[in-house]
């Protein structure tokens, strides 16, 4: 019997030990994977709404677990108040001007706290600090928004139908294109002209740029006054020397205005030689009459000349002059 109840006591004893030995390792690995016995800080964050965010739920950092949920309760504005705990030694990387925003957990998974942002510039958050909130879309929001974007797609629908129903009628200008064959051979006609247009324009800027190949070839006249700095001194000489010319023609021109004037002026005066010559009729007559006079006595004298050569007296000299004797 002892030996019975000393077996059944060894038993005992070792169910016992193995229940507790189960029982550790179970708060331990709990203690791990909630991080219980590890060194934490509470930080508060103020949502307007939570989305299902519960006590317990997982705080995020850059894809790392780094705390959790410790409380969640309403403030006297209406608000939810989170409080959550997170590993002290994860303070150095989240900084004062971090933010926090309710996410999931996967697709659909349970909700938690995303932390993000902030600058090294910034300090690092300590025990008690109020952290930045990110307003996210709720499912009512997205909801919303679905049903704007399907009355927006129905409009655009309906608009899309009348355009179809009129261009199918022959409505509008791509109607009349669509239905009548006269004004499709117009715009078809239209279409040729413009293109032989560009093919006109094509072969015009071709020639044009073989024309300014030309001039820019060595040897010629343009290609000489663009790069040969004598000729260009040259030519600008010449058109120097032709201003003056022209400067010096014009003022031999003004000269000879100025004698024509006088000229005029002098002929119209009756105190001139010119002047009595046109504007006295007396005095070109008495002229005249000297000239006739003078005539007449050239041609006596000349027939006196005639009479002195037939001379005997004076015959010998005159035959020795023409001889050259004398």
């Amino acid at each position: 019997m002892r030996s019975t109840k000393n077996t059944r006591s060894v038993l005992v004893g070792i169910f016992i030990f193995i229940a507790l030995v189960i029982f550790i390792v179970g708060i331990l690995t709990l203690g791990g994977q909630r991080k219980t016995f590890a060194n934490t800080i509470d930080l508060m964050a103020v949502f307007d709404d939570v989305n299902g965010l519960q006590k317990g739920s997982n705080v995020w950092y850059s894809g790392v677990k780094i705390g959790t949920v410790k409380s969640i309760s309403f403030n006297k504005a209406g608000s939810v108040d989170v409080a959550i705990s997170i590993e002290e030694n994860t303070t150095q990387f989240i900084h004062k001007d971090a933010f926090a925003k309710v996410g999931s957990d996967g697709l659909i998974g349970n909700k938690i706290i995303v932390l993000y942002g902030g600058t090294p510039q910034a300090a690092p958050v300590q025990s008690g600090d109020m952290l930045h909130v990110e307003k996210t879309a709720s499912v009512e929001d997205m909801m919303s928004t679905f049903q704007s974007n399907n009355k927006n797609i129905l409009a655009i629908t309906t608009d899309f139908k009348e355009v179809s129903r009129r261009l199918a009628n022959g409505e509008g200008t791509i109607g009349k294109l669509l239905k009548e064959e006269s004004l499709a051979n117009d715009l078809n006609n239209t279409m040729a002209v413009l293109k032989r247009a560009s093919v006109n324009a094509e072969r015009l800027t071709t020639q044009f740029n073989s024309y300014a190949a030309n001039l820019q070839k060595p040897g010629t006249l343009t290609n000489d006054l663009i790069t040969d700095t004598v000729l260009f001194s040259r030519l600008k000489t010449s058109v120097l020397q032709v201003e003056e010319m022209t400067r010096k023609a014009n003022e031999v021109m003004v000269t000879i205005n100025n004698v024509s004037q006088n000229l005029q002026s002098d002929l119209k005066k009756t105190n001139t030689p010119a002047g009595v010559l046109l504007n006295d009729e007396q005095s070109a007559a008495s002229i005249k009459e000297t000239i006739k006079n003078l005539q007449s006595s050239t041609q006596k004298l000349d027939e006196n000349m005639e009479a002195l050569q037939h001379n005997f007296l004076l015959r010998g000299f005159f035959k020795k002059k023409a001889q050259g004797k004398l």
